[in-house]
Parts: structure tokens; sequence; C-alpha cells
């Protein structure tokens, strides 16, 4: 029995697959079940793409090509992204990558817990845990993130404190949990849904053009003395109050 064979018994098989891909460090098991969907995943030379397969050791399970081999070590990264990043393990327009910041420092396959659109910059966590990832990442577990936002446009109260209640665009409801108007054109805003660009959603809909958008806190992590495209690991006790 080889080496991957032996990680897979060790896993009580047979298990499936996006649990599988998750313990390879490719993402959380909802982004392992997209790339599953995709397309993106072999089994023995075949794709497969329909949720609930299930894997055993015998079996050889490959991403674009890759051997996919669960981790050994799992790592907790916090990382300050700078604008023009992009959260992706590839971007077909070769635009600089988060993980480029790291890789060669960290051997392991890493992933991005949530997300940072391109040019937003800020704090996201990386890591190989995909249990973990998934657990802090739930929107039912509504961890606090806040962002610093600057504008070239005035700011109003009117439309912030709308924005407490409720706002529907294009059908989808869009809320946050608390803001501070610091100046007519920087805000602190507090998020717990975590929605794809939300925030420069709601300003689209107000009108309110952005200079800057800075992700400065998650749950109590702040990290404020990290410099931009610079990162640490999360001390253990950091990594067991995320998950609490």
């Amino acid at each position: 029995m080889n080496w991957i064979q032996s990680a897979l018994k060790k896993m009580n098989d047979p298990i499936r697959l996006q649990l599988y891909l998750a313990r390879c460090g490719l993402g959380s098991r909802r982004k392992c079940e997209e790339l599953i969907s995709c397309g993106l995943i072999e089994v023995n030379g075949v794709i497969v793409n329909q949720m609930g397969s299930k894997i055993t050791p015998d079996d050889v399970v490959k991403y674009r090509g890759e051997i996919c081999v669960p981790e050994k070590k799992k790592i907790y990264l916090i990382v300050n992204k700078p604008p023009r990043y992009l959260c992706a393990n590839f971007d077909p327009q070769n635009r600089p990558l988060v993980q480029d910041l790291f890789k060669n420092q960290i051997k392991e396959r890493l992933f991005h817990v949530g997300r940072l659109d391109y040019m937003s910059q800020g704090l996201i966590f990386y890591t190989n845990d995909g249990q973990w990832a998934n657990q802090i990442a739930h929107p039912s577990r509504e961890i606090e993130k806040e962002y610093l936002v600057n504008t070239r446009s005035m700011m109003n109260k009117k439309s912030l404190d709308e924005a407490l209640k409720g706002i529907i665009i294009e059908n989808e409801l869009y809320r946050i949990k608390s803001y501070s108007l610091e100046e007519e054109k920087t805000v602190r805003i507090t998020l717990v849904e975590g929605k794809n660009r939300e925030i420069r959603r709601l300003f689209k809909h107000w009108n309110w053009a952005i200079n800057f958008l800075k992700r400065i806190r998650i749950g109590r992590i702040t990290d404020m003395d990290l410099e931009t495209g610079k990162f640490r690991f999360l001390s253990a006790d950091e990594v067991l109050e995320m998950k609490k």
C-alpha cells in the first residue's frame, strides 16, 4: 500500500469526495463542491461532477492533473492583502495571487477563507484546514468583519441608517450591522453576512465612488501592525477563538 492509500485508510474509508478534497487543502467543503460541479476533479482518470460520490483507498484523485493528498500539517495564516491581488489558486489573466505572498515560505497548499475582491485590501485567512474554514465562514456564525471605506463623494447618515434595516438591491437583501461615520468621506462598517462585494454593491446603489476599501478586523483579530503584503501564523489560542 502506498502512502496516498495509507492516508485514505486513516480517514475511515469510504469518504465523500468533497470532504477528502477539503482535507487535501483545496478549500472548504462548499468550495470543493464547486470544484466538483465545475468538472475540475478526476477520480481514476474520469471527471466526477456529481455530488455524493465517495472514494476508497484504491482511488486516485486529481485536481488540474495533480494528485490530491491529505495535508498532514495544519496551517493557519492571516494575510494583509494588498489591492490588485486575487484571492484564487489560479488566474487565466496571470494577475498576482495572494498566495504568491507566502508560497516560497509555505510548502503546504493553502486556500482563502471568505474573500476580498481584486481591488480591496486588508485581512484574510489562509489555511489547509477545510473543517475549520467551513466553521468560521458559515453565515450562521455571524463573525464580525469590520471595514474602513473612503469615498470620493460625501456620504450621509440617512442612507447608512437605511442599510442597518436592510436594502433590497436586484432582489437581494443587503444589511450592515453597524457603522461609524468618522468623516464625510470615511466610514467604518461592520458586516456579519459577508455576501460577495456587499459594500461595493451598496455604495454603487448610493452612487458613492470608493477610493479604497480595507478590511481591518475579523472577529477579535485586528493586526493593524501587520504591513501590507505580509502574513503571520495564527496562534493556537486564535485558531480556537475563531472556531468557538
